[in-house]
């Protein structure tokens, strides 16, 4: 075996070994070194482990009768390769629309990258970067709500059981609080949407792929029933056909709307849709919107949120929906007391 072959294997095996609290037995690394082409005994292994060890801060925990389980230690930063300027930009533009997506326990994960990318790009006083926190931004569109509190653990246990595919014995709390319930669960995805994450999974001796809140779970320990794979499922399968935006039906929709002239500036540079059509705006300042969208709610909310920017003609279903919600507003208003200015004038 030539060197080069094996400081292939090392740098590979330096890259598959978790950083704590996470851990690695000796004979699944092993196994992930044939996956990456790396034909070795075991032994040969154990005596790369042993000689990184001495030059990296990797820490074996040997358990009585049980394997050896390798990690690195918890504040171990490496660089490999070097971080460049460009790196770190994006890195902290992407920590911003990070932020307030990702549970802490799931951040704390990438902290140190980040931390790593803010520290370059603060050391770089004597280029054109010295001031770069205050010519980037990153923002994000529309309300971004702050993240629910997910109990410490959780998201390394899911996370683990879903790429290690291992079962997992879950207590559970309902939506209203009122009842703890208990599953096993069969991780098949990991979706965070918005600021809430979301874990698909089979779920006892169902088939069905069901819809677990991440931050509902209250404890997570591996299970010793086997490993259930949901076939031929894939995420972005599932995302792309409407799963997770409340579809309404999974035909798509013609919609026309009379639309306001900031809202077609805006829509003619990010469209709604492939076909996107906006014609010429008219005497009044509006624009009519043709576009094949989705027939989801989460396009009918978006709509909803535009208010008068934004009148949908067809589908009749949605127009005649956003009036009864505008007409529903106004009446709450005037239970209230609203009146309009014409209503207050008059004697």
């Amino acid at each position: 075996m030539s060197q080069n072959d094996t400081l292939l294997r090392n740098l590979t095996l330096l890259r598959i070994i978790p950083r704590a609290p996470l851990r690695r037995d000796t004979n699944t690394l092993h196994e992930m070194l044939k996956e990456e082409g790396f034909n070795i005994d075991i032994r040969t292994l154990q005596r790369d482990l042993q000689n990184l060890s001495v030059k990296f801060p990797l820490m074996c925990q040997k358990e009585k009768n049980g394997p050896h389980r390798w990690q690195y230690v918890s504040d171990f930063v490496s660089d490999l390769p070097a971080m460049d300027t460009a790196e770190a930009l994006a890195l902290v533009m992407a920590e911003d629309n990070l932020t307030g997506k990702l549970p802490p326990s799931a951040s704390a994960h990438v902290r140190r990258r980040f931390d790593r990318a803010r520290q370059h790009l603060d050391a770089l006083e004597t280029n054109d970067l010295a001031h770069w926190r205050k010519r980037v931004a990153s923002i994000p569109e529309g309300k971004a709500l702050l993240p629910p509190e997910v109990e410490p653990g959780i998201w390394d246990a899911v996370s683990n059981a879903l790429l290690n595919q291992h079962a997992i014995d879950v207590t559970y709390r309902s939506r209203s609080k009122k009842s703890l319930k208990q599953f096993t669960v069969h991780p098949q995805g990991l979706v965070v949407r918005g600021s809430i994450s979301y874990v698909l999974a089979i779920i006892n001796e169902y088939q069905d792929i069901r819809q677990l809140v991440l931050h509902r779970f209250q404890d997570v320990q591996q299970s010793k029933t086997s490993y259930r794979q949901a076939p031929d499922f894939s995420v972005q399968d599932y995302v792309k056909k409407g799963e997770l935006d409340y579809l309404i039906d999974s035909n798509p929709v013609q919609l026309v709307a009379d639309i306001n002239l900031d809202m077609a500036l805006k829509l003619a540079e990010t469209p709604l849709s492939n076909d996107q059509q906006l014609s010429e705006p008219n005497l009044q300042k509006r624009v009519e919107l043709r576009a094949t969208v989705p027939n989801d709610q989460q396009t009918l909310s978006w709509i909803r949120s535009l208010g008068p920017a934004f009148y949908v003609k067809q589908p009749t279903r949605w127009r005649d929906e956003l009036a009864a919600d505008a007409e529903q507003v106004l009446a709450f208003a005037k239970a209230f007391g609203y009146q309009s200015a014409t209503e207050a004038d008059q004697p």
